[in-house]
């Protein structure tokens, strides 16, 4: 897509965000094959190459001006991957780049994934005040990510009933069975405390 439209930024910026999303695949399964959430992967076994070609080809896309949708989600995986490599404390532009990526598309999941790095740096308890303002949104209902954060979160902040009831939801909105029994451990990690 890039060779057809080599000037266009948004090209750029996806052809980042894919190569980013999949620098990062061996490290989504463990040897078994359970799944592994981002901040516990080994970022070993992250391509680091692929990562360093996402990250020239986010730069020359943001050289042309304006930073449309795709540029501003490899952005923030962009961000992502320098908070797990280089470990900077880039929480807070994490957000930043959320509020501009929600500008330009005024998405639920964006809403959704801003509060949780917004958890990040003010806590479960704010995160989960947006999501309650979130959940009267009927395409959230059957999202399974909202209701895995909805159970991390609630877990976060001490609310183990609200917690078990998201994660047993989350658990019946998932076809991946790694996914799961990733979220059953973390169900049945509430009741040992």
């Amino acid at each position: 897509m890039i060779d057809l439209t080599p000037d266009s930024s948004e090209a750029k910026g996806l052809l980042a965000l894919m190569l980013y999303a999949e620098a990062r695949r061996p490290a989504r399964r463990a040897s078994d094959g359970r799944f592994v959430p981002m901040d516990e992967q080994n970022t070993g076994l992250w391509d680091v190459a692929m990562i360093d070609e996402a990250e020239e080809i986010l730069h020359r896309a943001s050289t042309a001006g304006t930073s449309g949708r795709f540029q501003v989600e490899a952005a923030i995986q962009s961000a992502h991957v320098a908070r797990r490599l280089l470990r900077r404390d880039n929480r807070a532009d994490i957000v930043k780049l959320y509020d501009v990526l929600f500008g330009l598309t005024r998405s639920p999941v964006v809403a959704l994934n801003r509060a949780v790095a917004l958890a990040e740096i003010e806590g479960p308890h704010a995160a989960l005040l947006i999501l309650s303002e979130l959940a009267s949104d009927k395409r959230l209902g059957t999202y399974q990510p909202f209701w895995a954060a909805r159970a991390n979160l609630s877990a976060r902040a001490g609310q183990i009933e609200d917690a078990y009831e998201a994660f047993t939801i989350a658990m019946g909105l998932t076809a991946d069975p790694s996914v799961r029994d990733y979220l059953l451990d973390c169900r049945n990690r509430l009741k040992s405390g």
